[in-house]
């Protein structure tokens, strides 16, 4: 796996693909079924979010988490795997996290590389979505 770590808190990244299988998508397609110890965090904004995110993935802008809010309920004592648009907020916000003590990778490629390998991307109604 590619996300071996550097050093102590220095967190890993992980290509989409590795991404998918860590929270479930890789599997069945479905995560809600799958169980994973592994939850997918969207650092994007709101606006980003709205037209296209992962299923069952959890939102929490990096504006929002450098700002101080904590991990929403559902991301909590559980593995996370950082995605943003194209991998540069992702790292920021696995590194923040990592220094508070998060086991963190994040998605190299981001949404862009997601969609780009044919994973499922939803807007905010359920329907197809774009990586904005």
């Amino acid at each position: 796996m590619s996300d071996v770590r550097r050093a102590p808190g220095d967190p890993g990244r992980v290509t989409v693909q590795e991404a998918a299988v860590r929270t479930g998508h890789g599997t069945n397609g479905n995560a809600a079924d799958s169980r994973t110890d592994a939850v997918l965090l969207d650092v994007r904004e709101p606006h980003e979010w709205q037209a296209g995110h992962v299923p069952w993935a959890v939102h929490l802008p990096l504006s929002a988490l450098t700002a101080g809010a904590g991990l929403p309920a559902e991301a909590r004592a559980r593995s996370l795997v950082v995605i943003c648009r194209s991998g540069n907020r992702s790292r920021e916000a696995a590194e923040l996290l990592a220094a508070r003590g998060a086991d963190v990778v994040d998605v190299t490629g981001g949404m862009r590389d997601w969609a780009g390998a044919g994973l499922p991307v939803v807007d905010a109604r359920g329907g197809n979505g774009t990586v904005a």
